[in-house]
């Protein structure tokens, strides 16, 4: 299996929103969001993704084949890390998952991007929850911090590469 990332360039941007409302999709079952009465969940932020130094967003491929995206911000929302990064938007088709392909695209945009990190999850998603855990205990050799945000019902994980 092939697995590649590759950068979303504003030709595709149409692709990028119609890949976002399937990730709207499956995670409305935790964010409890409903579509709009023209039939769409929406994504504010697309165009900031062009428009924002510190955003970059990518599309997952296996075998040359659309299977996911991957946004990536240069900030942290809820610790004080030196040259921040954190993901926005993870998403794997389902056809993808449980098959290596969101650990391996981690860890390949970890190492695109050294410095301290931020991951989080909203606090009913388990499944991101122990995803992330596993990825990142692997990926740092368990050298990681976890963190809570209970007010925005977050938590997650923080720990530094310098690849």
């Amino acid at each position: 299996m092939d697995i590649r990332i590759e950068p979303i360039l504003i030709e595709q941007k149409s692709v990028f929103i119609q890949m976002m409302e399937l990730y709207n999709y499956d995670f409305s079952e935790y964010s409890d969001d409903d579509i709009n009465e023209y039939g769409y969940f929406g994504y504010s932020r697309i165009d900031d993704y062009w428009n924002e130094e510190g955003r970059y967003p990518f599309f997952i491929r296996v075998d040359s084949k659309l299977a996911g995206l991957v946004l990536v911000r240069s900030c942290s929302e809820h610790n004080n890390l030196s040259d921040p990064h954190n993901i926005a938007e993870f998403f794997v088709m389902k056809k993808y998952r449980c098959k290596g392909v969101g650990k391996s695209v981690a860890m390949k945009i970890f190492d695109m991007f050294p410095g301290g990190w931020e991951i989080s999850q909203w606090q009913n998603n388990l499944p991101a929850q122990n995803f992330w855990k596993k990825v990142i205990n692997e990926y740092t050799n368990g050298k990681y911090d976890t963190f809570a945000a209970i007010e925005k019902g977050e938590v997650g994980f923080t720990f530094y590469n310098s690849v």
